[in-house]
């Protein structure tokens, strides 16, 4: 019939539809960008809020720095760039290190954001209890890190391990600082916890990557550092470099001591923080 004529669907269409669209869109786009294109999109990468994001790196400072001074893996370094091809194998580990630390984040932030991490904005209960856990575990790791410490300013006994590595290679090296990051339980239990303390905020996916890898940066300053001195100073810094690893040594007990009962002291009032939220 004459004026029966099909109309456009546009002219049909809910007026609501599309602002549901974008909606949704954004929602879709706020957790880990599934294809390349969406990672390096400048919207992608665009923070929901500075305040979000000041408050994820308010949570993950203390423990990268607690990660960053770690003895042993200082010392390693120490050794290693004292030995021959030193550069190299410093490099590697630091490498490597970066490598484990940015794993180990990865996998736990994949894992907060498959099981709602976040609930509105703060910790789940899961993600509380969980937090409650490892600032109890890192307690007691503080007791028997002051009970076995030495006396009389002797040095604290190192891994088997440790007498051999001047003489590494650069994959053995490599090897070594990826285990001391993604495998030694004590570095694990931190990164885990700020990967935990990340996804529990529910931001985007980019501003999560953003802070897991500032915390990576961060946490790696301690091993890299006597990468830089040995490649700057050369043979002078062999002096202070002996006396960083010296003094580590003698006091790598009473430091993670107070590291762990500091983190744990953190760990737990967040977790108290959000039951109570």
């Amino acid at each position: 019939m004459k004026g029966s004529a099909a109309q456009p669907a546009s002219l049909h269409a809910d007026p609501t539809e599309a602002p549901q669209r974008q909606i949704v869109s954004r929602q879709a786009t706020a957790r880990w960008p599934t294809t390349a294109w969406h990672l390096f999109s400048r919207e992608s990468w665009q923070c929901s809020s500075v305040a979000d994001m000041s408050q994820a790196l308010g949570y993950v400072l203390p423990l990268a720095v607690a990660v960053a001074v770690f003895p042993v893996p200082i010392i390693a370094v120490v050794v290693l760039v004292a030995s021959d091809r030193g550069g190299a194998k410093g490099f590697a580990f630091v490498l490597a290190w970066c490598v484990g630390l940015t794993a180990v984040g990865a996998i736990v932030l994949a894992f907060a954001d498959g099981a709602d991490a976040s609930d509105d904005g703060e910790p789940a209960t899961w993600v509380a209890v969980l937090l409650l856990a490892l600032g109890l575990l890192l307690f007691a790791a503080a007791v028997k890190q002051w009970q076995g410490r030495p006396t009389g300013g002797q040095e604290t006994p190192t891994p088997l391990w440790m007498s051999a590595i001047d003489g590494f290679t650069i994959a053995k090296a490599g090897g070594a600082g990826f285990a001391l990051s993604a495998l030694n339980p004590k570095n694990v239990l931190l990164v885990v916890a700020a990967a935990l303390e990340i996804g529990a905020l529910g931001l985007p996916a980019t501003d999560e990557i953003t802070a897991l890898l500032i915390f990576v940066v961060i946490a790696s300053i301690g091993v890299l550092t006597p990468v830089v001195l040995a490649a700057v100073l050369g043979d002078r810094s062999r002096a202070p470099l002996d006396t960083l690893r010296g003094w580590m040594a003698r006091n790598n007990a009473t430091v993670m001591a107070v590291l762990f009962l500091v983190i744990g002291a953190t760990l737990v009032g967040d977790a108290v923080a959000a039951f109570f939220s």
